[in-house]
């Protein structure tokens, strides 16, 4: 309850909040100087905030050298750990152990089961997006339909990246955050799988016809979870 306060106290301020928010959507590491440019305010304001959010783990930093010369910058980042605010207290990863503990206890059956969940939660999660859109795929163009992907990867926490090809039969799509991180390090094989269809089902209520690649995974040490969407139609 005392790192909650600490984390609230420190979110109260709304500069500090959309600080936090625009490091999360950089996918990268920040400095002062860029942090003071994009919220105009005068360096030092910048790196008090930054030192605030530090403060709480919510933040990193460490000082590294630009290749520019002159002195070494300070480059902030996100934290590996998960914020959680919850008043009482509640502890929804070990609700989620448990229950991937209790599918996996089943076997195969209970693998397929999880992955078939996975890949409903993701369908629900962007027909949710489509019925506020239109209603049917069939009457959106292909802009439209990937506009309604990011919102719901957004939704789903992914903070993603979204590219395309020039004949739009290529969607390279990445994901810097993992709602599932944590419970993945010691479920790897199984939690990731799990996300592979629930990101099929995203797909698949928009594409009649699509096949996802994984290329990328953050559980190997990867920068992100890097997915390639062949679309036919």
């Amino acid at each position: 309850m005392e790192q909650t306060l600490k984390i609230t106290n420190v979110l109260s301020d709304p500069t500090r909040y959309y600080i936090y928010h625009f490091v999360i959507k950089r996918h990268g590491e920040v400095t002062v100087q860029e942090i003071a440019d994009e919220f105009n305010i005068h360096p030092n304001v910048a790196r008090l905030h930054l030192t605030k959010l530090e403060d709480v783990n919510m933040l990193i930093s460490e000082t590294k050298k630009t290749g520019k010369g002159g002195r070494p910058s300070r480059l902030y980042r996100l934290s590996d750990d998960v914020i959680q605010l919850h008043f009482p207290a509640r502890d929804y990863k070990l609700l989620a152990k448990i229950a991937i503990r209790s599918m996996m206890s089943l076997g195969e059956a209970g693998k397929d089961a999880l992955y078939e969940t996975g890949r409903v939660f993701g369908q629900e999660l962007v027909s949710g997006h489509l019925s506020a859109n239109s209603g049917s795929p069939l009457d959106l163009s292909f802009e439209q339909k990937l506009e309604i992907l990011k919102d719901a990867s957004d939704t789903a926490g992914f903070y993603p990246e979204f590219h395309h090809n020039l004949d739009k039969t290529k969607i390279f799509f990445k994901i810097y955050n993992c709602p599932f991180k944590e419970v993945a390090k010691t479920n790897h094989e199984t939690i990731c799988r799990m996300h592979f269809a629930f990101i099929n089902g995203m797909f698949s209520v928009l594409f009649n016809d699509v096949e996802l690649i994984e290329e990328e995974n953050m559980m190997l040490n990867c920068e992100s979870c890097s997915y390639q969407a062949l679309i036919s139609n």
